[in-house]
């Protein structure tokens, strides 16, 4: 595994981290986060206590150093030479809280685990958030890419965004604001998600539990949720559906060394060992080359990638030969 100096980083932010509460890793290994298993190093890794440590930090941070921000890691593809620069990871005790703020409306902290969202709404008696409960992510990953399953999205529930942007400031952008499509939000992408406030409507309990635990059911019975995978890997192309497609490539079950298309269901992926990030990445490029050889449509990723490739195993759309 190719080693980044993260320690290097670290003195050159100078004594000003002392006022951090947060804490500060250096040469974080990503493998840990993600739920692929698999990646390579984080240069620096920060995880702030709350949202006025993460302002600071901010406003610590030189503009050229790069910054990225994970979540609970469910959607993330990270490569294998590691994210150069700092990645910001929230932690749940400072930003993964759920609570009743009005009538039938709920702030959520941006790493509240998707199905906590769902699950706390149940409790109250809040119709509109069952579809959260088979999302495997967290809420500013669901805010991000406008996150939805079974008939739901979150566009619907949304009420206002809050977020701290690249220099330490605080913004609040309104549903609108957020220019959501289908899994696609314009919002600005150096803002980083706190918390948000969702509404939605009442609902007779056990009208919610019924409709929770269809999902439940149908996540059980056709998705690989006990493998190390990072949910839907391609988008839904208008029209039609990946797996669909997918499966008439031939793509079922296909494997590139550790990493796998589910039998299951064709549309995860999965690490079933000790799959490198190239590993899965090249797979997925080649399940794209297959379904665009055989239908002539061009499968889109779901799967967020970041970082850097090792050198010479970079991952070319559409590639036909396997790289050594």
């Amino acid at each position: 595994m190719k080693q980044v100096n993260g320690t290097k980083l670290l003195e050159c932010l100078g004594d000003s981290v002392n006022a951090l509460r947060g804490r500060l890793t250096p040469d974080a290994p990503m493998d840990r986060v993600t739920w692929f298993r698999a990646g390579g190093l984080a240069e620096l890794m920060f995880q702030p206590h709350d949202a006025e440590d993460l302002a600071t930090f901010l406003k610590l941070l030189p503009e050229d150093v790069p910054l990225m921000v994970v979540g609970v890691g469910s959607n993330l593809l990270v490569r294998d030479g590691g994210i150069p620069g700092v990645v910001v990871r929230l932690s749940a005790k400072g930003f993964g809280d759920v609570e009743l703020v009005g009538e039938n409306r709920v702030k959520a902290g941006a790493i509240c685990p998707d199905k906590n969202l769902a699950a706390m709404t149940l409790d109250h008696g809040i119709g509109g958030f069952f579809f959260y409960y088979g999302i495997p992510g967290s809420v500013g990953g669901a805010l991000r890419m406008n996150a939805g399953a079974n008939g739901g999205e979150t566009a619907e529930r949304v009420v206002e965004v809050h977020a701290i942007d690249r220099q330490g400031n605080r913004h609040v952008l309104t549903r609108e604001e957020m220019g959501y499509a289908y899994r696609h939000s314009s919002a600005p992408k150096d803002l980083i998600f706190t918390h948000a406030i969702f509404e939605g409507y009442p609902e007779d309990k056990a009208k919610i539990r019924t409709d929770m635990d269809a999902v439940r059911q149908h996540r059980e019975t056709v998705q690989p949720i006990r493998e190390k995978t990072g949910g839907s890997t391609f988008k839904n192309p208008e029209g039609h559906s990946a797996w669909k497609l997918i499966d008439e490539a031939g793509c079922r079950g296909m494997m590139i060394g550790g990493a796998q298309m589910s039998p299951m269901h064709c549309n995860f992926m999965i690490n079933t060992g000790q799959a490198s990030g190239f590993e899965l990445e090249y797979l997925g490029e080649t399940v794209r080359r297959r379904v665009m050889e055989h239908s002539g449509v061009k499968l889109e990723w779901e799967i967020k990638r970041i970082g850097k490739f090792m050198p010479g195993y970079e991952v070319k759309e559409f590639l036909g030969v396997a790289l050594v």
